[in-house]
């Protein structure tokens, strides 16, 4: 599909619009020593894309029933947000011109994250871009989360585009597999791991960065231009 230009773009939101994973491994990482619990990276990776269900479910595999799970959620929680209001929401490289790129060519655009409803508007707000997105669908108002398709094809619907004109952009393993199964062509941007070779043939492209989505879009741009 090299001149495929879609009617709706679909945005993962952590790892993929902010730098926010590393954040949540390196305050996860403080929770856990906080009440003697030493973090596994391959645990994390494990949970990332995942909804907090699928997420808190891998955390009582590995640490056991009496896991101090909701002291360890809650403490990480409370370290994520100090950092953001201190320092602000950190923003990928290429998020804001990719927007305004979409915006000349009057592409629509929703927000489709495993993240709850709260965490999404709270960062959304924090970098002043819930206006820059028609919908948004949180990983807490579907009954599957990814891999399954729910979350994209509830996020096409709010835009009332089909999946097939949509593109997701995501990061994760899982939200590939899930923009897979939803029938909407998906560009891989990865952010802490490379997708497997299964996974990366699912994608129209595997990417770097956010500046490569652009380059990538600009090129096949419709051609009589921005609207």
């Amino acid at each position: 599909m090299t001149q495929y230009f879609p009617a709706a773009v679909i945005f993962d939101m952590d790892g993929l619009m902010f730098d926010s994973e590393r954040l949540v491994l390196v305050t996860w990482t403080r929770a856990m020593a906080d009440f003697g619990y030493q973090a596994s990276e391959e645990v994390f990776q494990r949970s990332v894309g995942q909804t907090m269900e699928r997420t808190n479910q891998v955390l009582r595999e590995e640490y056991g029933a009496n896991f101090l799970l909701d002291e360890t959620n809650q403490r990480t929680s409370e370290y994520y947000w100090q950092t953001i209001d201190a320092q602000g929401a950190p923003l990928k490289p290429g998020l804001l011109a990719l927007l305004d790129f979409l915006d000349r060519y009057g592409i629509t655009r929703a927000v489709a994250s495993s993240s709850d409803r709260r965490n999404i508007d709270r960062m959304l707000a924090s970098a002043e871009l819930a206006d820059r997105f028609a919908a948004t669908v949180a990983g807490d108002e579907i009954t599957h989360g990814k891999p399954a398709p729910d979350i994209f094809l509830r996020a096409a619907s709010l835009l009332d585009v089909s999946p097939g004109r949509c593109l997701v952009l995501e990061d994760s393993e899982a939200g590939a597999r899930a923009a897979a199964a939803a029938g909407i062509p998906c560009i891989i941007v990865p952010d802490l791991r490379q997708p497997s070779p299964e996974v990366a043939a699912l994608a129209e492209a595997v990417l770097p960065d956010l500046n490569a989505v652009h380059e990538w879009l600009e090129k096949r741009a419709i051609p009589e231009g921005p609207r």
